[in-house]
Parts: structure tokens; sequence; C-alpha cells
């Protein structure tokens, strides 16, 4: 059954809890199977049949991870760069010195990180260049075509094809850039900052976005499936931004979904085949919302101490959900049908 299509209220009774034994950093599908980047250094693998744990980074904590649907890509404090599979066996691609600040994947196996100024793109063949920013990097972003990333860092960001010898093209705005997110069609580049607004750039005529009105920091972006709208975290809603029309956001406000009155939204996902975002709140609560009527249904009701969602995604059908909280509470929805 389409989440479109869902009816009830609550889906709670088709959540799976996870056993988890540390903080999650990340969640990510590989293939069907739950994928878990914890804080202990650990990737949990939550099969059917029960979880399996990989140490990815031994002694040491995942910062930062990627998935592509195949393989879960970490960075670690230990400076390390890992892939692990469904199997649950693991490569250490990369060691630098110092953390690893940013990751980001695509679905041909290319991997892009960063430690502090430096960034390094490893291509499908796994051949390796760099590229110093102004500044440390803090957000990475593969563009949907072509070999090339979205680098934000402080004072805008920077587009740049790892292939080609020519120098970043450059995109400007004052202050202190953290996430980066492309869109779907690659005509926008969207940065979360440290002052609790968004900024964006319209990549035909570099025109200047700001998205503005956060009451804390947007740290986690999702795009719909065709690409029209952008869901972010950081308000007592989900703030979802029009992206279909030829100016973006410009000029048009954005919708809010999921509104819960001083209640946070720290993670959002977009389905993958459905216009339904799935909604995280720092108490532990988790709603899907029908984007087209604002329609609710309750995935999670959070009981005892509070607990913020750290993490949501979707498999590639669409077919199932997994969630994981800062404190190390984690499950997977099944949806019915």
């Amino acid at each position: 059954m389409s989440p479109s299509s869902l009816t009830p209220s609550s889906l709670t009774q088709y959540v799976t809890p996870i056993e988890v034994k540390a903080g999650v950093v990340a969640a990510h599908f590989l293939g069907r199977t739950p994928a878990l980047a914890l804080t202990d250094g650990s990737v949990l693998l939550a099969d059917t049949g029960g979880g399996r744990l990989v140490s990815a980074h031994d002694d040491a904590a995942i910062l930062v991870a990627a998935g592509n649907g195949k393989k879960l890509y970490t960075g670690g404090d230990d400076g390390k760069v890992v892939a692990t599979d469904a199997d649950g066996a693991s490569e250490t691609l990369a060691r630098e010195k110092g953390w690893i600040d940013a990751l980001a994947c695509r679905d041909d196996g290319a991997l892009a990180w960063s430690r502090g100024k430096s960034v390094r793109a490893r291509d499908a063949r796994g051949e390796i260049r760099e590229w110093q920013a102004p500044s440390t990097v803090r957000g990475l972003a593969f563009f949907p075509k072509g070999y090339r990333l979205a680098i934000a860092h402080y004072n805008g960001a920077s587009l740049w094809f790892p292939n080609i010898a020519a120098a970043p093209e450059v995109l400007l705005w004052k202050g202190s850039h953290l996430d980066a997110a492309v869109a779907p069609d690659g005509r926008f580049v969207v940065t979360s900052m440290q002052e609790n607004m968004l900024h964006g750039w319209r990549l035909t005529d570099k025109k200047d976005m700001r998205m503005s009105g956060y009451p804390a920091k947007s740290r986690s972006l999702s795009w719909s499936q065709d690409g029209g709208w952008l869901a972010t975290s950081g308000a007592d809603a989900c703030v979802v931004w029009p992206f279909s029309g030829k100016e973006g956001p410009m000029g048009q406000a954005p919708r809010e979904c999921g509104v819960r009155p001083d209640v946070l939204v720290t993670a959002v996902a977009f389905h993958p085949k459905a216009p339904v975002v799935a909604i995280g709140y720092d108490d532990g609560w988790i709603l899907l919302v029908r984007l087209g009527d604002g329609a609710e249904i309750l995935v999670r009701r959070a009981e005892g101490e509070r607990d913020a969602i750290a993490a949501l995604a979707f498999d590639a059908k669409g077919a199932r959900m997994v969630f994981g909280t800062l404190g190390g509470q984690a499950g997977v929805l099944d949806f019915p049908g």
C-alpha cells in the first residue's frame, strides 16, 4: 500500500524496535537491510532475524555517514573513512590525520570526504583527487548529473569538478555555511547556516535566496521525489520550501506541516515514491504527513525521557522506514499491504 493512500491515524503497530547500545548518527538502507551508524564507532545491520554489529571504527566515534543503497560510508574521529556492505564486510578507504568533517556519496560508488580545509574525491574507479578549500569544509553534496561537488564552507560554497583542472566556481554569501544540498535537477544549491537560516543560489545566474525565520539550526534537509519541494528541520514544524518553478522559493512563502508547538523538528525525510514526508522531533515523536492535504499519520509516540530523533530514512522502494535517536533507540516501520 502506498503511504500517500494510507488512511489510518496511526502506524505504531507496524514498527519493530531495534536494540541499539549507542547513539545513532545516521540511518540508511542497504537494499532492504536497515543500517545504523553509531556513536561508538560501530555499524548496526538490523536484519529480520536479528542485528549484526560491525566494528567499523575501533575505539573511535563515527561523526558522519552517507549511504547509496549498496554501502554505508562512515567517517570517524580516528580519521578513517570506512565502507560497510549489507553482508557486514567493511573496508577502510582512507586514513586522514584528524577527524572527518563531512561525507557524500553517489550511486556509482564515487565518494567525497573532508578534513579541515582538505576535500578528497574518490571516483568509481578509486582514483582520488584533492582540493584545498578557503576554510574548513562542513558540508558536501554531489550533483545528480556529472562528477561535480557542492562544498559548503565559510563565506559561501564552491562547485568543484574533481576531474577538471579548472578552479572551482565560487558562490559567495557571508557567514558560516554548514550542510550542502543540490536540487535533483541541478538548478539550485542550498546550504544550512550557523545563523539559523538557509541560503540558496540559482545556478543559472547565481541569484541569492535567503530562507530565514528558523528558531534553531536547520541541519536536516530532504528533497521530494520530483525535486519540487525541500523539507527542512529547525522549527516547531517541518518547513517545506517550493522549488518547482523557475524562481524556486524566491518570492514564495514556505509550507509548514506537522506543527507541534514548543517541540522542534530534528530530522526530515521525503518518501521516494509519494508526496509524503517523515518528520522526527526532539521529544522522539515521528509523524508522516501527506503534502497535498497535510494529513498526519503517527509512527512513534515517545514516552519517558526526551530523546531526539537523529535520523530517518526510507528504503529505495518506500516500503520500509528506519529511525534512530540521539540516546540510542531505533526501529523500523514496515508499511502494511
